[in-house]
């Protein structure tokens, strides 16, 4: 799956392990980095909601994004990036044809 991330700031942790552990903890650190290698592995958005990390879509105020769990109680924030977007005749997102995500944030939404 193709991932681009939303913010400059955001990629330069993303990418560095030091700054994931600064940031976040090691044991954070350890499971986002387990997070966006199963994101990078998987074929589709149907494959990663099958994953372990209870990958799901929000309601409410962030309707349209999906989350999947972190280390309680932060979350890693996503949205699909294929365009356009697949849709069913019900508008319902076809997981199987979304091959590309881009991360927006991690965070504690609750």
């Amino acid at each position: 799956m193709q991932i681009s991330i939303k913010t400059k700031k955001l990629t330069k942790i993303l990418n560095s392990e030091q700054k994931l552990i600064k940031k976040y903890g090691k044991s954070s650190a350890k499971k986002i980095m387990q997070r966006l290698d199963d994101m990078q592995n998987a074929e589709s958005l149907e494959e990663l909601m099958n994953l372990p990390g209870r990958h799901h879509q929000l309601k409410g105020n962030k309707k349209g994004l999906f989350a999947c769990d972190l280390e309680h109680p932060l979350r890693l924030i996503y949205k699909p990036a294929t365009e356009p977007l697949p849709v069913n005749e019900n508008n319902v997102i076809i997981y199987s044809e979304v091959t590309e995500i881009e991360i927006l944030s991690i965070e504690d939404y609750h």
